[in-house]
């Protein structure tokens, strides 16, 4: 059997539909979320997505949450995530009293 898909691999079978932009994201999105990472405690390359957001090294038997399709999130997401003006909220003004 051929191989059909050379370019665009997983993202394959949407054809043409949903463009291009789409489809390679789609593409690198399926990819990171089945390759295998390092584990945080035995550091051997062999952590695997067991669900979404649970991931679990196939050495130690450790099983840790994560990110959906990866299972480290990079720090600048949590920091926009955390600082999103829409979540801060002001803190009352505190007044002291001078004699």
């Amino acid at each position: 059997m051929a191989k059909r898909t050379k370019k665009v691999g997983a993202a394959g079978k949407y054809g043409a539909r949903y463009g291009v932009r789409v489809r390679k994201r789609l593409k690198k999105i399926e990819s990171d979320k089945s390759k295998r990472y390092p584990c945080p405690r035995c550091n051997h390359e062999s952590v695997k997505r067991r669900g979404t957001g649970i991931w679990k090294c196939g050495r130690c038997k450790l099983v840790f949450a994560g990110g959906a399709f990866r299972p480290f999130v990079s720090p600048s997401f949590r920091r926009e995530a955390v600082t999103s003006p829409q979540l801060v909220e002001e803190e009352p003004e505190e007044e002291s009293e001078n004699v």
